[in-house]
């Protein structure tokens, strides 16, 4: 019994020393804040450009992104009003590839890979953030003086990160690649989104 009553006056102190501000809790390295920052609160989505010959994939990935971000606890609200959004994200479909895996007895293609190629970039649009680019952090501070002799600096160019989703399809049992294709702009959305969180 007294054991019993230990173990509870234990697990009381783990639990209010895991409290913490805003309602959040986290104990043995588990937290129930969500996996975004909650100073950005808006963010952008213009349709994404495309340099392939594939028509259509660019809208399919914008409405992918969209999609994953509305679906997501805590991440940041699409909004459609630049001049209001905490932040932008610029996609571009760079690069497309389709890969045969097998194929049958025919010569036709029994399993095939379809991918593309996505360049990500993620920037802030808040005051005071002039130049900082998320989705691969460089600070920038307009107001900081050069050393003696130097130029004044710039905003460093933003250097995209590449995403490089695939899906399979088998055309033997009714895949194809606009089915592939619709599940390669999912799992890009996904790991954008997943981009878009707090590195721990």
């Amino acid at each position: 019994m007294m054991r019993h009553v230990v173990i509870a006056v234990a697990f009381g102190l783990a639990c209010l020393s895991g409290c913490e501000s805003g309602g959040h809790f986290t104990i043995f390295g588990y937290t129930t804040k969500p996996p975004f920052d909650p100073e950005i609160r808006t963010v952008f989505v213009p349709a994404a450009l495309n340099t392939t010959y594939l028509r259509g994939i660019e809208l399919e990935l914008t409405k992918a992104v969209i999609t994953e971000l509305n679906g997501r606890s805590g991440a940041p609200k699409v909004t459609s009003d630049r001049n209001r959004a905490d932040t932008e994200l610029v996609l571009k479909v760079v690069q497309n590839r389709k890969s045969t895996i097998l194929i049958n007895q025919n010569g036709e293609a029994r399993d095939v890979e379809f991918g593309f190629y996505v360049e990500v970039i993620w920037r802030d649009l808040r005051a005071g953030h002039v130049g900082d680019i998320l989705s691969n952090p460089r600070r920038f501070d307009p107001n900081e003086l050069p050393l003696p002799g130097d130029p004044k600096a710039t905003a460093p160019n933003a250097i995209p990160l590449l995403v490089t989703p695939s899906a399979p399809y088998v055309p033997e049992i009714g895949g194809s690649q606009a089915t592939a294709q619709a599940q390669a702009a999912r799992r890009a959305a996904a790991q954008i989104v997943n981009m878009m969180e707090i590195r721990r």
